[in-house]
Order: structure tokens, then sequence, then C-alpha cells
């Protein structure tokens, strides 16, 4: 036998990353999207789309994402409808997250501006506002991860679309008014965290309505 043919160290055949490999962004964002459409499909509820979320962007590494969805098709594994009445789709923004980032200040998202797929707010003794009365919805799904630390987390949004919500409050007030539009094509908005001596509040504003939801969208997104 000729050893010098033989290999000296096997080649691994290419697949997934290894369970132990620390998550990357991609991952996460990954693992997120396909939540986001299971949820869009009905396979999961609004509780435990909250719960799996919470947990993707907890994860250190690749074996704590993959079983979130092991019993969910990938994105694109369903068939889905050759139309949408809106011009958005289920999927969310492909780009990074939004941070609004209060530490003994404040910082105010409002007026007319388009929402991305995820917003992260957080707050230590100061006032973060997000206001999405007016704001322009590019995909079906917006999260919102919201931590208030001796501060405050105030989220409102208009009283035609869904509102949704899982998070904690330790020696504070973490408080969702849940929200379901009529229109089952509606925005959904999902606010997940936690408030430590602090106070996170998400609710519809009184008489706010995003007014001919299908034409605005469709003109802001060019269709």
């Amino acid at each position: 036998m000729d050893l010098e043919k033989q290999p000296q160290h096997p080649v691994a055949p290419a697949g997934p990353a290894p369970a132990g490999i620390r998550a990357s962004d991609a991952d996460r964002d990954r693992i997120a999207d396909i939540l986001r459409e299971a949820m869009a499909e009905g396979r999961l509820t609004a509780d435990e789309h909250s719960e799996r979320v919470d947990l993707v962007y907890r994860a250190k590494t690749v074996g704590e994402l993959e079983p979130l969805v092991q019993d969910l098709p990938a994105v694109g594994g369903a068939a889905r409808p050759a139309s949408s009445p809106y011009g958005y789709g289920p999927e969310g923004a492909t780009g990074p997250a939004e941070n609004l980032v209060a530490v003994f200040s404040s910082s105010t998202r409002r007026g007319r501006w388009r929402v991305g797929g995820r917003t992260n707010a957080f707050s230590l003794f100061g006032s973060v506002e997000i206001d999405l009365t007016e704001a322009l919805f590019g995909q079906r799904l917006t999260v919102i991860n919201a931590t208030s630390i001796f501060g405050s987390v105030e989220i409102k949004v208009p009283e035609n679309i869904s509102l949704r919500g899982s998070g904690t409050g330790v020696f504070g007030n973490f408080e969702v008014d849940t929200l379901e539009s009529t229109d089952p094509e509606a925005p959904v908005v999902v606010v997940n965290g936690y408030s430590v001596f602090g106070n996170v509040e998400a609710k519809p504003k009184r008489g706010k309505l995003i007014a001919n939801l299908h034409q605005q969208l469709r003109k802001h997104l060019g269709h």
C-alpha cells in the first residue's frame, strides 16, 4: 500500500456551520426571517413568535439557533399567494437594525419615516419615544426590542394596525396594549423586552389611523 497517496487529513463535507460556532448577525436574521414567515402563515401564535424571537437575539452559538426552527419550513418553503393587496410582503427589512439609545438623555423617532423590520430601543436614566402614527411600513412585521433601566421607552402606533408584545418588568412596568386589526393584511408591530426600575409602554394613539393604507404603501414603494 502506498501511504503517500493516502490523504493525511480527512476533508469534512461542506454543510451548515458547526453548532459550537459563534452566531453572527446574519445567522440570527436568517432564523428571525423563518419565524416571521411562520407567524404570517399562522404556524406560530404571536406569543410563540415573541418567545422564539427573544431567544434568537440572546443566542450565542449556531447550535442555540437551529432548535428554534426545527419544526418550521424554511423561508419560501410554503406556497404563497400570487399577489398581495398591499405594496409590501411579509419579509422584514434586510438592512441592519435601527438603534435608539438614551443614556441620561432622550431619543425620539416620529413624523414621516419608513419603519424598518427591526428596531432596538435602550434607555438608561433616559427616555426613548417611538411614534409610528405617521410612519410608512415597508414590511408586514416590525419587531421592536425595548430595554429600560431606570428610564422609559414609549411606543405609539395607529389604531388600525395589530400590536402585540411580550416582556417583563422587574420593579418596573412592561405594558403592551394588545390590538388586533380587522384587516388581516394590516402591519403587525411586536414589542419585546424588559424594564428594570423603569417603564416600557406600547399602545395605540387615540384617533390616529393610517388612512388609505393600500394606496400609501403602493405609492411609497413604487407599485
